[in-house]
């Protein structure tokens, strides 16, 4: 049980880890003014880290379904649900992000072609190709982020099944606790019965004898004593 406690403990720190990680990483994308490139390297790197965060909460959820009490199980599935809701916050963040980013380096390359800059720098901005690109890459953003969040939907809904079958078995367990102390119950009652009945039968089998020794006490009187 201990080990099991230390493999929660280091599970959870590397989760908390992932999660500041991945913030950082969020603000480095808004603070990013160009070029595309740095910015499609910062993403790849959040990309990964929630990789390996889904992957710890996923190891998490797994240690909290083999808790031996239930109390323990339930907290530790409370701090599951906390943590995947903190991952979908980042990956809202990460989203808007995504788009002040790009809105900012829009507006920095507005600003060069309106200041006059140089000649070389507006002409490859300005192409088919680099606009093609900057689409292509935020494109490619979105549709990663929306994959992300499917699959985070799809993991709230194994969630919700798993507690829901976790539900129907504490009802059933209470259902057969219900019925073993109605048995129980019975049972008290029967043996109560049984003791006074033994009770019964001994006071009326004291009666008796005591009739019977009176009895054999009177007819030996009035064989012996017949004057008394």
């Amino acid at each position: 049980m201990a080990t099991s406690d230390v493999h929660v403990r280091v599970c959870e720190q590397e989760i908390l880890k992932y999660d500041l990680e991945i913030k950082a990483l969020i603000q480095d994308i808004t603070e990013c003014d160009g070029p595309q490139s740095k910015l499609t390297e910062i993403n790849t790197d959040v990309k990964k880290h929630f990789h390996n965060l889904r992957l710890r909460i996923q190891d998490f959820e797994r240690m909290a379904m083999e808790q031996d009490r239930e109390s323990d199980k339930q907290a530790l599935l409370s701090q599951v649900e906390g943590h995947r809701k903190q991952m979908l916050s980042n990956q809202t963040a990460w989203r808007k992000a995504n788009l002040a980013s790009k809105l900012s380096m829009d507006k920095m390359e507005k600003q060069a072609l309106l200041n006059g800059a140089d000649g070389d720098v507006r002409k490859r901005k300005m192409t088919k190709e680099g606009l093609a690109q900057s689409a292509s890459d935020i494109t490619e953003n979105l549709m990663s982020i929306s994959r992300m969040m499917a699959q985070q939907v799809q993991q709230s809904e194994d969630s919700i099944t798993t507690l829901a079958t976790s539900s129907r078995t504490i009802q059933e367990t209470n259902e057969e606790f219900k019925a073993m102390t109605g048995t129980i119950q019975l049972g008290r009652k029967l043996i109560t019965k049984y003791n006074r009945r033994e009770l019964t039968d001994k006071l009326l089998i004291f009666l008796a004898l005591a009739l019977f020794f009176a009895t054999v006490l009177y007819i030996l009187k009035k064989r012996l004593f017949p004057f008394l």
